[in-house]
Order: structure tokens, then C-alpha cells, then sequence
């Protein structure tokens, strides 16, 4: 069986994925402009609360991009528009407000991005919708990024045309439109904290929601080419989620898991079952009984993490600790990722 079927939706998503990625990094730089150019001691401490929520969305991108598990590279067409918004935030003849005007379009540009990550995600695969879960706080944070954008170029478009002050009140308004964006946009947005600083824990329920995910997927379907879609990307990610731990999360537990070695081997025999439902047709009569044994040994081992493993864990690693396992995890993982794409091509 063939595992490495390019699914031309999945691909799309990864490269719009990769194209939010790379705005991300432009948005980071644009903050870190407006405030060395701005000389407004309150619209510089807004823009550094924007610049530090920014930073920290750029780790969730990095967790869903890794979640996701298909990587791309960004559309020619978007780094050319990073090229002209550089050139622009460093020509002099452009305003501070027109400067600012261009970031809160850019802003709008990343929202519609994420929330049309979301609604394709929900087209093409529930898996999807797990992997991407993370992306709806930088979805809310941009948003509500845009309504203090609005008021910092109602200050600065007022300054640069008559050269007074705006209604100071404006902020208020500002505070009530992001209080009620919850509401407004809708559960496509939902507001969550601390995203960056995902635990190790968090990262592995993740991967394993989305396995099971897919386990589903293949269960409901009596599509062949959609079974071989699905099992491939549950291959990739079971491989490489597997090689992630041994390398980085197995040996920190080890001295205080008495039962690791167990984990080791349960992942082995993991890799003996993929391979072998590999060769098999998704079509065949075996294949779905081969794919349910599969499925019992995962949950087994799923549930030995979660209820044994991860309490070991919790018990003998700071939450610090535990967001450097995390860092580490999906570092490694993504190198997994890479290595396993270059063999297929």
C-alpha cells in the first residue's frame, strides 16, 4: 500500500499554514518598528503588548504546523508581499499612521487566514480540525489585535491631519469591542491562554486525540483512496510521534517510570503493525481487521502514558521543565517530519 498520496487539500492547507508562518515573522518585525518609531509612550506599551502576544502566537504556529504533520513552503506571491511591506516600513516618506494603517491590514489578512484554515479543516478531515485546535487563540488574539489597531489609527490619523488630539474616551470603545469579539465572532475563535507554553503533557494528548481521530476516520469510511489517505497520514504520524519520544521524552522519564522499557516495546510492536498493514490494499477484507489491532494496541499504550506515565511526570518535573520537553518533543519531531518527507519524494 502506498502511503505517501499527496492529498491536494491537505497540501494547500500546509502551504497556507506556511504562508500565516511567514506573515507572523513579518508581524514581528512591523511591531518591533512601529515602536521604535513611535514616540507615544501609551501606543508603544500597546504595541508592545501586541509584539509579546506575537512572539508567543509564533510557538503556536510552530505547535500546529508540527501537529498538522505535512509541511510546505509558502506561496512565491506571499513573499513577494513581504518584500513590499518591508520596504515600506523602512521607507521614511511613509507616515507613521500610514505605517500603522498597513500592519492593521496585514492583521485582518492573518484572521481570514487562520479562520479560513479552520473552516477548511473542518471540510477535509476531523484529524485536521485536531491538529489545527491551537491556531483558534492567535485567530482570537489578531483579532482582537485589529480593534486596538483601530484606535491607535484613530490617534495618529487625527494627530497627522489637524495636528490635535482625538477624544481620549476611544480606548474604552476599544476595550468593549475585544470584550465582546467572543461573542461576535463566534466558537471558529475562541480565546485560549498560554498556548506557547504548552507542557509536554499537552502535546502528547494532542498527537494522540488526532490518532484517534484518524483511527475513526478509517472506520467510517468505505472509501478506498479515502482509507489510503487517511492511514498514511495516521502512519507518518504514529512514526514519527513514536521516534519523538524515544529520543527526547523516554530517557528524561525513565528514572521515574518504572515501566518505560514497556513503552519501548509497545512502540516496536506499533511499527511492526503499520508496516504490515503498509503492504496491505485498503480494499482487502483484512485490512480494516489488521487497522482495529492496530488501533487496541495504540489505546493500550495511550492509556499507559496518560494514566501512568504522565502523573510520573507531574510529580517530578517543574512546569518549565516540562515546556522544554515540549520544545524539544516538537523540535524532533519536526526533523522526523522532514527526514520522512525527503525519503518519500
Amino acid at each position: 500500500m502506498v502511503t505517501t498520496l499527496e492529498d491536494t487539500k491537505r497540501t494547500a492547507i500546509a502551504q497556507k499554514l506556511a504562508d500565516m508562518k511567514a506573515f507572523q515573522n513579518l508581524i514581528i518585525s512591523m511591531d518591533q518598528k512601529l515602536i521604535q518609531a513611535c514616540t507615544d509612550s501609551d501606543i508603544r506599551h500597546r504595541l508592545q503588548e501586541m509584539l509579546d502576544d506575537d512572539q508567543k502566537n509564533m510557538g503556536v504556529l510552530d505547535t500546529v504546523i508540527v501537529q498538522y504533520g505535512v509541511k510546505a513552503e509558502p506561496h512565491q506571491a506571499t513573499e513577494k508581499i513581504i518584500e513590499q511591506a518591508q520596504q515600506m516600513m523602512d521607507d521614511p516618506e511613509f507616515s507613521l499612521f500610514k505605517k500603522a494603517a498597513q500592519f492593521e491590514l496585514l492583521k485582518h489578512a492573518q484572521v481570514m487566514s487562520g479562520l479560513l484554515v479552520h473552516k477548511c479543516g473542518q471540510v477535509v478531515g476531523a484529524d485536521i480540525e485536531a491538529a489545527i485546535a491551537p491556531l483558534n487563540t492567535v485567530n482570537f488574539e489578531n483579532r482582537a489585535h485589529q480593534e486596538q489597531l483601530k484606535g491607535i489609527l484613530e490617534i495618529l490619523g487625527t494627530r497627522e491631519l489637524t495636528g490635535q488630539e482625538p477624544d481620549q474616551g476611544l480606548w474604552g470603545r476599544v476595550q468593549d469591542a475585544i470584550a465582546a469579539l467572543s461573542g461576535v465572532v463566534g466558537s471558529a475563535v475562541t480565546q485560549s491562554s498560554g498556548m506557547s507554553d504548552m507542557t509536554i503533557g499537552q502535546i502528547l494528548r494532542m498527537d494522540h486525540s488526532k490518532a484517534k481521530t484518524l483511527f475513526t476516520e478509517i472506520e467510517n469510511s468505505s472509501d478506498p483512496q479515502k482509507i489510503q489517505e487517511y492511514f498514511g497520514q495516521l502512519y507518518k504520524d504514529l512514526t514519527a510521534h513514536a521516534k519523538a519520544e524515544e529520543q527526547v521524552l523516554y530517557p528524561a522519564v525513565r528514572s521515574y517510570y518504572e515501566d518505560t522499557q514497556d513503552l519501548y516495546n509497545e512502540q516496536a510492536e506499533q511499527a511492526r503493525m503499520l508496516e504490515e498493514i503498509k503492504s496491505l490494499s485498503p480494499s482487502s477484507s483484512e485490512f480494516k481487521t489488521k487497522v482495529q489491532q492496530l488501533k487496541d494496541a495504540t489505546n493500550h499504550h495511550i492509556n499507559q502514558e496518560e494514566n501512568e506515565m504522565l502523573p510520573r511526570l507531574d510529580a517530578n518535573f517543574s512546569s518549565e521543565q516540562q515546556q522544554e520537553l515540549a520544545t524539544q518533543f516538537k523540535s524532533a519531531k519536526s526533523k522526523l517530519q522532514d527526514e520522512m518527507a525527503a525519503s518519500m519524494k
